[in-house]
């Protein structure tokens, strides 16, 4: 979420407005809900800062149902953030409800044909044609996006709440310094910078940083386990999570992103999953990894016949957090991947696809 600065276009009357709010009550309001509006509230009046480029599967909140907040501090917020919400064209950016979470069959995952299936897609990623971004130009990735928003609220334990399916499309230089991110009803109207003068890693890559990668896979194993210790749930699920990163909103050289699936293949607790469906509904074959702590399973999907990228999707397979098996926490999938000559500009004659 945008941090940015609150902007009134007019002086508030706290008297007239109190006479407008209905008498004070206590109802009971859930933890998560009271989270939601304090977040959303401070979206509105925090200073303004850089759009990050959230590849990361938002971190899960552990909710205490029934904390009690007064009626006056709910409206107090609506009211205030209606008056002072603004986008980044100045235009208030209305994020979408959230959505019931879908809940799939939980396919099993297998070992079998791992280091088979493994070959094929390394053998894909060489194969595809992988344009390199030149001085100026800017590396464009285009997705359907969900995210996991809310696990449950008091009225409904058993339902999990998710961001509606939605557009993400992500343009980034190849040094990583200059970039931009339209996500309509997740970021301002119009997008958000993603300018940074960050020193990039592992954890916040460029299309420059990823070349200085090793393409050996256990001297790239080596140093995803050496650059996330101490992350995570635990070290084998973080090094999972790091290479998957790496598939989503990025251009990678293609011997790197062979040898990323043949690091992958080597991290304890991957198995392959006959059948997943990304953010489009594609169906494909996946590479998956359960997170023990969480009980939840990152899938990477890829298309049956040419083991070419799909996207990705979590799924809950034991119980926890109230989480009901089969519930799908997250879902992607990369609809373009291209080479373009500026910030904003969408493949067409002057782009070149990945």
């Amino acid at each position: 979420m945008i941090r940015k600065k609150s902007r009134r276009e007019e002086s508030l009357d706290h008297a007239e407005l109190a006479r407008l709010l209905p008498a004070p009550g206590d109802p009971h309001l859930s933890l998560d809900r009271h989270l939601l509006l304090e977040e959303h509230l401070m979206s509105e009046i925090q200073p303004t800062a850089p759009a990050p480029a959230p590849s990361r599967r938002p971190a899960r909140r552990v909710l205490l149902i029934g904390v009690p907040v007064t009626a006056a501090a709910l409206a107090g917020a609506f009211a205030f953030t209606a008056l002072t919400g603004s986008g980044g064209s100045g235009t208030t950016a209305a994020t979408p409800p959230p959505v019931e979470a879908p809940v799939v069959r939980i396919e099993p995952g297998s070992t079998a044909q791992l280091a088979s299936t493994v070959e094929h897609i390394a053998a894909a990623a060489l194969a595809g044609k992988t344009p390199e971004p030149g001085p100026g130009q800017y590396i464009y990735i285009k997705s359907k996006v969900s995210y996991l928003s809310v696990l449950h609220t008091d009225t409904d334990k058993s339902k999990t709440w998710v961001q509606p399916l939605h557009i993400r499309e992500a343009w980034n230089s190849a040094d990583g310094k200059q970039g931009w991110l339209d996500e309509p009803g997740y970021q301002p109207k119009g997008g958000v910078t993603l300018n940074s003068d960050t020193e990039r890693n592992l954890n916040g890559p460029s299309y420059d940083y990823l070349k200085t990668l090793p393409t050996d896979p256990d001297a790239l194993l080596k140093k995803i386990y050496k650059e996330t210790k101490g992350q995570g749930n635990s070290p084998d699920q973080e090094a999972f999570t790091t290479v998957g990163d790496l598939l989503k909103e990025q251009l990678a050289p293609a011997k790197l992103n062979a040898a990323l699936y043949r690091a992958a293949a080597k991290i304890p607790g991957v198995v392959v999953v006959d059948h997943a469906k990304d953010a489009a509904g594609r169906e494909g074959i996946a590479l998956a990894h359960v997170d023990q702590q969480s009980g939840d399973r990152t899938e990477w999907i890829f298309d049956r016949k040419t083991y070419a990228y799909l996207g990705s999707r979590g799924v809950q397979v034991k119980q926890a957090d109230g989480i009901k098996p089969g519930t799908v926490l997250e879902c992607t999938a990369v609809l373009e991947r291209a080479v373009v000559d500026a910030q904003k500009q969408r493949p067409g004659a002057q782009g070149t696809d990945a």
